[in-house]
Order: C-alpha cells, then sequence, then structure tokens
C-alpha cells in the first residue's frame, strides 16, 4: 500500500479561499492522504465551509482550537494528530497541482530523500497567473539554507520514519522557515529540490513579504531566538541573506513567458 501523506492547514477567516484549496487537495492523483485542517478561531464561514466538505470526505478532519495560537501551534497541532509516514504543509488560501504529491512521494523514494519541496508559481488575490515561477535549487544543504528560506512551505515534505516528527517552533513570523531549517539540520544530508513547479503561491496584499523591513526583523528572530545564534551572529546573517536575497535568491524568480 502507498504511504499515507498528512497535510497540515492551519486556517483564520479564510472563506475566501478554502474550498478551492480544499479541492486542490481532493483532486490529487495521489489518493492516500489526510487533510488535518486547524482551524485558528475563525469568525466567518470557513467552519461552514469545511464541515460541508467533512460530510462528504472522511479523510478530511477538523481541529478548533479555543483561542487564536497563531499560525505555529496550530501547525503543531496538526503535526501531533498526523499518522502519516510523510507530512506536508498547505497554508489555507494556497493551491496544489493534481500531480504534486504523487511527483514528489515518487521523487523521494526514487532519491532517499527526508526533505523535498519543488518549483512554484505565483497567482494574485482572485487566482489570475501572476507569470512568475520561482525555482527550486536542486540541493539545498544546511549552509546554504541558513543564507535564506528556500524552500516555499506550501511545496515542502518531510519523512516521519527518517527524522520523527519535526515541529514549528512558537515564532511569530517565519516559523515555516525554521522548522525546514530543523529538519535539513536533522537529517544531516541536503534536502532535494524537483524543478516541475508543483503549486501556486496567492500573493496578497497583506502578506509579510510584501513588507521588507518587517521580513528583516523577523528574519532576525529566525538566527537569534528560533536557532540560539548571537546578536553579532544573527546580524551577520541579516546582511548575508540581503546579499543572497538581491544578488541570488532574484534569479530563482523567472518570468513563465521567457521559459
Amino acid at each position: 500500500m502507498k504511504p499515507l501523506v498528512s497535510i497540515i492547514t492551519p486556517m483564520f477567516n479564510s472563506e475566501a479561499y478554502i474550498s478551492e484549496t480544499i479541492n486542490s487537495v481532493i483532486n490529487q492523483t495521489y489518493t492516500n492522504w489526510e487533510l488535518l485542517l486547524i482551524d485558528d478561531c475563525s469568525n466567518d464561514k470557513t467552519i461552514d465551509i469545511v464541515n460541508d466538505f467533512i460530510s462528504r470526505y472522511p479523510n478530511i478532519k477538523l481541529f478548533r482550537n479555543d483561542m487564536n495560537l497563531g499560525a505555529a501551534i496550530s501547525r503543531n497541532i496538526g503535526i501531533e494528530a498526523a499518522k502519516g509516514q510523510y507530512i506536508a504543509f498547505l497554508d489555507a488560501d494556497d493551491l496544489w497541482k493534481p500531480n504534486k504529491l504523487k511527483t514528489q512521494i515518487e521523487f523521494m523514494q526514487a532519491q532517499n530523500s527526508d526533505v523535498c519541496f519543488s518549483s512554484y508559481e505565483q497567482i494574485d488575490e482572485l487566482g489570475k497567473p501572476l507569470n512568475k515561477l520561482i525555482k527550486a535549487l536542486p540541493e539545498l544543504t544546511y549552509k546554504n539554507f541558513l543564507k535564506s528560506n528556500y524552500i516555499g512551505n506550501l511545496t515542502g515534505m518531510y519523512n516521519v520514519n527518517g527524522l520523527g516528527k519535526i515541529k514549528a517552533p512558537n515564532l511569530r513570523k517565519r516559523q515555516d522557515w525554521l522548522l525546514w531549517l530543523l529538519a535539513v539540520k536533522k537529517s544531516g544530508k541536503p534536502a532535494k529540490g524537483i524543478a516541475e513547479s508543483l503549486a501556486y503561491y496567492r500573493v496578497r496584499k497583506d502578506s509579510m513579504s510584501a513588507n521588507k523591513i518587517n521580513l528583516l526583523k523577523h528574519n532576525y528572530w529566525v538566527y537569534k531566538k528560533g536557532l540560539g545564534f548571537s546578536t553579532l551572529k544573527s546580524v551577520y546573517y541579516i546582511l548575508v541573506f540581503l546579499f543572497e536575497h538581491f544578488f541570488v535568491k532574484s534569479k530563482q524568480v523567472v518570468s513563465i513567458s521567457k521559459i
């Protein structure tokens, strides 16, 4: 039997997008999955929409927080409940292509990989293509991963049999980067990247990546609090991040029309 994949999706007031996100999981060509939805005290119609799916799909499960706990703790609730050999993440406004899980599982098994990610494309708030592809690196060592976040969380997957359950540290932002850093470090070998685009990342006006100053502030706390680096070492890596962002990582973003 094919291994079970546990998909972790935290939600907060996600009524505008959650149906499309869930359908992108339902439409996977790889069928042995469970979708764990963790609601962080939504006050819109998110729960009503989700309950309709749950009534039809027994492998979709809902967890509800009693208070607003944030994305990191919500993801950890899902990770704790996960039963799969593989754990993957999909935010409540992002989408997977139908072959995402099949391609990734087959690739990880062939490569004997504990951590895997892929290229992905950007869409706007209405789901329209922005014609931008973020290319995955073929390999990602822990040392290089410290320089910048090279794993799109919506494409990442790790093998529980090889690593155990890696949980998201409780940082307000960028906890997804830190989770993957810890996974790659524990693996002791590079994460493997798939060149094929397997997902769509929704770029929203209120996203943190749109505010570069806040991005640097939260990156600092990844180094300082998340990884326990000294202040001097944390500042050094912020400078490394800036260089990587403008001179290296920017080359990963290409216009689809030019491919």
